[in-house]
Formats: C-alpha cells, structure tokens, sequence
C-alpha cells in the first residue's frame, strides 16, 4: 500500500469514529452524557443529517441522467429517506422518547453497517493499484453495460485497458466476458470482442464468453473455457482479472476460490464522481459473495 493508501485509509477511518462517537452519544448508548452537549450535539447532527440528505437527491439525480449502472440512483434515494427520516427523530426530542430498546436496536445497527462498510471500503481499495504482471497467458475482462453497440464508460475503461496490455504483450489471450441483459441490444462479451477488434487487435486473441450474468459467473465461465483449453507445459496458467479498480478486490478473490491458477488483479481507473456510487453497490457485492471468496 503506498502512502496516498494509507492516507486514505486513514482518513476514512477518523471519519467513521467521528460519527460512530456522535451517535452513540445522541442515541443514548453512553449514559455520562450533559444536557448541554446533548443539545449541541442533536442541532450538529440534524445540520449534518440535513445536509447529507441533500446530497444524496442530488447524486441520485445526476446517477439517474448519465445511467451509470441499472438503478443505481435507487440506492441514493433510499439512502436520502433514510437521512430524512433520522433528521425527523433527532428534532425536538422525539429519539430520546423512543423506548429505550429501540433506540438501542437503532444505534447497533447503524455500528453495524459503518463497520461492514467501512472493512467493505478498506477491502476495496487496497486493490487500486493492482496492476497484474507481463506475459500474462489470459485476462478476463468483467463485463459491463453495453448501450446500443457501444460500451458503456465503464466497460469502455475497461476494454481500453485491455488493449493497451495485449498490444505490450502480445502473447497474452483475452477472454471478454458477458451476457446480455433485459436492457442491451447486444451481449457484453460479442460487443466487448467487436471494440477491441475495431481497435486492431486480431480476432484469433479474443474470446467472447456471452452467457455469464454476474460477477461469479463471468469468473466461472471463463475459467471453464481456459480449461477447455490445452496446456502441453501442464504448469498452472497465469491469469489476470481486468475491472475497476473498485470491482477488483471481490474479482481476484472470487477467482482465487474457484481455481488453483495464479491470478492477479488489474486495476481501471473510474471517474471520480461514478466512484462513490460504485463503491457503495460494491458493498453489497461484496457482502453477497463473501462466502465464496478465498485469501
């Protein structure tokens, strides 16, 4: 981890205690607390609250009109009640008249979540600056939403990072891999092989691989065709996952769990504003597939 990670890290790890220690105060879990900090502290927290809830309309919104991922701006909207409906409790003192039960019920499961998102968060970006190795024998594009028969930015990101590692190495092979939702003309993986052939590479170095439908089987499918393949060495293949840069960690371990292959992660660069929105649905990725996740 160089040293902007571990600032990062850092720094969202102040951030979390910071609200962790207002909550449990305001909530009622520390029983020392002063009337005067505890009025203070409910007028910070409502500002506070406030001022995220805004946030959030405005993010779904903006997520919503550039369609970065299918419903993603749901996740902010519901993020936004959630912030209203905290903003409403904390004014003229209806939280503290909630039982006592509650509101411990309330407190643990706020705890709960920061914790699991903040490890969520800390997971995934000590996978930024994966960057595989030379000389790969395959990489695996994961793929994303195609829109018409182009690439979404996502995949697009994705797909020009491929490129430029098959052009630096040319003995490697590229597996796109993808299925095609509800909502796209073409399959993830056809339309993928298409970008990067357009682009010039040759045709007989990528594979498309159209049926999976997540991550676990985009991993699965083409590690399924990789074994297909014939290997007169008999030594483990060398394999690289391509994604974002927030989708590498849950990729490389998922990979790790299904095959005994050397796998290595290769980090995509995001925009800076898709990032909060991703890492957020990467949470519940995670979260989902932890079980099938090896270290």
């Amino acid at each position: 981890m160089d040293i902007a990670g571990w600032q990062l890290r850092l720094s969202l790890m102040f951030y979390i205690k910071l609200i962790m220690g207002r909550i449990l105060i305001l909530v009622g879990c520390t029983q020392d607390v002063a009337d005067h900090d505890l009025g203070s502290g409910m007028v910070f927290l409502r500002v506070t609250l406030f001022a995220l809830m805004v946030i959030c309309l405005i993010y779904s919104v903006s997520i919503y009109m550039v369609g970065s991922g299918t419903f993603s701006f749901v996740i902010w909207l519901a993020g936004a009640a959630f912030l209203g409906l905290a903003f409403f409790l904390a004014g003229n003192g209806r939280w503290m008249k909630l039982p006592e039960w509650l509101r411990g019920l309330g407190c643990s499961f706020i705890v709960a979540g920061l914790v699991v998102f903040a490890a969520c968060m800390i997971a995934m970006i000590s996978h930024f600056k994966d960057r595989g190795v030379k000389d790969l024998d395959y990489i695996i594009v994961l793929g994303a939403q195609m829109r018409g028969n182009a690439p979404s930015i996502i995949f697009k990101y994705r797909l020009d990072a491929a490129y430029e590692y098959l052009l630096n190495n040319p003995g490697t092979v590229c597996i796109v891999s993808g299925g095609r939702g509800w909502n796209e003309f073409v399959a993830e993986g056809e339309g993928g092989k298409d970008y990067l052939v357009a682009k010039g590479i040759s045709a007989d170095r990528i594979i498309a691989e159209s049926k999976a439908v997540d991550t676990r089987e985009n991993i699965r499918y083409s590690l399924d065709m990789i074994g297909q393949m014939k290997d007169e060495t008999g030594r483990p293949e060398t394999i690289g996952i391509l994604t974002n840069n927030f989708h590498v960690f849950r990729a490389v371990h998922l990979a790790k769990g299904m095959t005994e292959h050397e796998i290595h992660g290769i980090a995509v660069y995001t925009l800076s504003w898709y990032l909060p929105n991703n890492m957020v649905r990467e949470c519940f990725g995670i979260i989902r597939d932890f079980a099938g996740m090896k270290w």
